[in-house]
């Protein structure tokens, strides 16, 4: 009998412990460790932070849920890892001996690596659902007594779909209350141009996005690079394409909320072998650590290095796709594993994104992620909207279930069947 440790309890964890279900032998047993005792669907966290959603309607309870099938829960979280000796250290003091270990913790947010920064400072965060929570009051705050805002991503983030969602979810319930003409936006990115997303740019996003902004009256500043926040003051950097200073901004904001850096998550960083500089888990086309090769990494917590160079620092997304795709090959990978088999099996790492913005949105598909692609395309509207509300009832039907069905793939595959995008030529 073997004993598989899952660490994160997010989309890529809640997904592979259900796949290895699957995938594993009948006497196998596994357990789920979490530092949260519930469940999040993060992709909410925008409407969350401005109350179109609660906490309650985009989160479960994990122990119960796991009870039900079968597998053990800890919310104590990790407190380190220690490869060497097939061991995770509890936060409560206890550990944890695995024959395999799948890491999906997602990412701890480096807030601290720019000064003023973060819901413990001067600005909000829907990085998580309590820090979105947390923006409730401000933001109703605000609202009574508007002024300007600052949103965007700042250097080293790679999750930038969030970002124009936040800015373009704001600028919707600021026209429903009425007083959006009260409210001067800028939106402040390290991307080297609107619409790059990490990804050197999918379709059109470039036009689509700047389109949205002028449309909206939303003020981009890219390549830029966030010296500081201050109570009511951001001062940002602006580089040129060739690194070099071209503006410095002091802007004014009576509410500020952008996505910080990523990197890994205490429990992992500084593990040599395991993690890159940054913290995050290498891995090869398997999602297997080549050092500990019983460990492996699934969704924002692995290493992938940047698409291209950038004036300023940018990090590479990993999409819902690209995550379930990962969980797939891993859970069939340590199946093979269990059964003295060599693992064969990789992920397709897509990027498949439905960025919505309150009432209209962007969807974006690019296969492969990396470029050159046999498809790179780009489309807006309501119907957005509405498929990211879909999406969100869809996926916390797949939590509360326990179903294996790829719902990011399922998405893109009625694309497909319907015509808006087209498939590469054989």
């Amino acid at each position: 009998m073997a004993h598989i440790v899952v660490l994160g309890g997010g989309i890529g964890g809640i997904s592979c412990v259900y796949e290895l279900k699957q995938a594993i032998r009948p006497d196998d047993r596994i357990t789920l460790v979490s530092d949260k005792p519930f469940f999040q669907f993060t992709p909410s966290n925008p409407w969350v932070a401005v109350k179109w959603r609660t906490k309650a309607s985009t989160t479960i309870e994990l122990a119960p849920l796991m009870a039900r099938h079968g597998i053990g829960f800890s919310a104590a979280g990790a407190a380190k890892v220690h490869p060497e000796e097939n061991r995770v250290a509890l936060g409560d003091g206890s550990s944890l001996a695995y024959d395999y270990l799948v890491i999906a913790t997602g990412p701890e947010l480096a807030f601290d690596e720019i000064e003023g920064f973060g819901p413990a400072h001067h600005t909000k965060s829907v990085c998580d659902v309590d820090h979105a929570v947390e923006a409730n009051d401000p933001w109703e705050a605000f609202c009574k007594k508007p002024g300007p805002i600052v949103v965007g991503a700042a250097q080293g983030a790679s999750c930038f779909g969030p970002a124009y969602e936040t800015a373009f979810i704001i600028d919707a319930d600021l026209r429903k209350r009425q007083i959006r003409d009260k409210v001067p936006m800028t939106f402040v990115t390290a991307e080297p141009y609107i619409g790059h997303l990490g990804l050197g740019g999918v379709g059109d996003t470039k036009g689509l996005l700047e389109s949205k902004l002028r449309q909206f009256h939303i003020k981009p500043i890219t390549n830029a690079k966030v010296d500081r926040f201050e109570d009511g003051t951001a001062h940002v950097t602006q580089l040129d394409d060739d690194g070099n200073v071209k503006k410095t901004h002091a802007l004014p904001f009576a509410f500020a909320t952008m996505i910080p850096a990523f990197r890994g998550v205490a429990a992992v960083r500084g593990v040599e072998g395991l993690v890159n500089p940054r913290g995050f888990v290498i891995v090869d086309s398997h999602q297997r650590n080549p050092t500990y090769q019983n460990v492996f990494g699934v969704g924002v917590c692995i290493a992938i290095p940047p698409i291209e160079e950038t004036p300023v620092p940018l990090g590479v997304p990993k999409t819902g796709y690209m995550i379930e795709s990962m969980v797939t090959a891993t859970a069939l990978n340590i199946g093979q594993l269990l059964r003295n088999q060599q693992p064969t099996h990789e992920g397709t790492w897509n990027a498949i994104c439905l960025a919505d913005f309150g009432d209209n949105g962007i969807a974006f598909v690019a296969l492969p992620q990396n470029p050159p692609r046999n498809v790179s395309w780009a489309r807006s509207g309501r119907w957005v909207h509405v498929a990211k509300m879909a999406f969100e009832r869809y996926f916390m039907r797949k939590v509360r279930t326990g179903v294996t069905e790829h719902y990011f793939e399922k998405a893109v595959m009625q694309l497909l069947s319907i015509g808006k995008i087209k498939e590469p030529a054989a």
